[in-house]
């Protein structure tokens, strides 16, 4: 079962947390590991590409938001990275109803990136009323 391989848990290196960026990079790791999964178990590249891109782009835009000058440029790079994780719901539900992941594997998949999702919604609301 992938899901196994899909699980997180490594403190911040540096003994930091930063909530966001350790979801989004545990999440980042998961979606690594569906990539691996798909291409090795149905040598399926299309799908697992898109998903690949848009779930590991989620953390990176994070980090990049972190290191924003500006209130504007830090509400972009937010607004970017809650960008992909819809398209990233979207691929994980399309690898559901196509036979690729299964019920258990779509439910925690997507309802970690809707988790994240939120907390990206309320860093954007919190942002713009500054």
């Amino acid at each position: 079962m992938i899901n196994d391989e899909f699980t997180a848990g490594h403190p911040h290196p540096i003994g930091m947390k930063n909530i966001v960026e350790e979801k989004t990079f545990d999440f980042a790791k998961r979606i690594v590991n569906l990539r691996k999964h798909l291409v090795s178990k149905y040598n399926e590249y299309a799908l697992s590409e898109q998903v690949l891109r848009s779930g590991t782009s989620i953390g990176d835009n994070v980090i990049e938001a972190q290191n924003a000058r500006t209130n504007s440029e830090f509400i972009s790079k937010i607004s970017i990275a809650q960008g992909e994780c819809s398209e990233t719901k979207y691929w994980i539900r399309l690898l559901h109803e196509t036979n690729y992941i299964s019920e258990k594997e779509y439910e925690s998949l997507y309802c970690e990136c809707d988790e994240i999702y939120k907390i990206l919604s309320s860093i954007l609301l919190t942002s713009k009323n500054k």
